[in-house]
């Protein structure tokens, strides 16, 4: 298991995007929260296996690609703060 912090960059607040990446994650087993930064971006921080969060990162990516100028993506272990949630959720914080 894996934990990603991924940071989204340019026109990512104020369209949605949190709310579209609730959405795509009830497709992926992974768990965690999403949130707006006072710098305009969006902070990720997703918990699950080096798969599914590369294939969920990539679907919010392409479905916000018109938004995003930047992603940076941080990896590390996972460290079960989110094991709770279950797979497929996301939280707004």
């Amino acid at each position: 298991m894996m934990r990603y912090t991924v940071y989204f960059s340019g026109h990512v607040q104020g369209v949605g995007f949190r709310y579209t990446a609730v959405q795509i994650a009830r497709r992926f087993s992974i768990c965690g929260f999403v949130y707006n930064l006072r710098d305009a971006r969006v902070l990720m921080v997703i918990e699950g296996a080096p798969d599914a969060l590369d294939r969920f990162v990539a679907a919010v990516q392409q479905r916000m690609e018109h938004y995003i100028a930047q992603t940076a993506i941080q990896k590390g272990a996972a460290t079960g703060e989110f094991s709770s949630l279950g797979g497929g959720h996301l939280v707004i914080r």
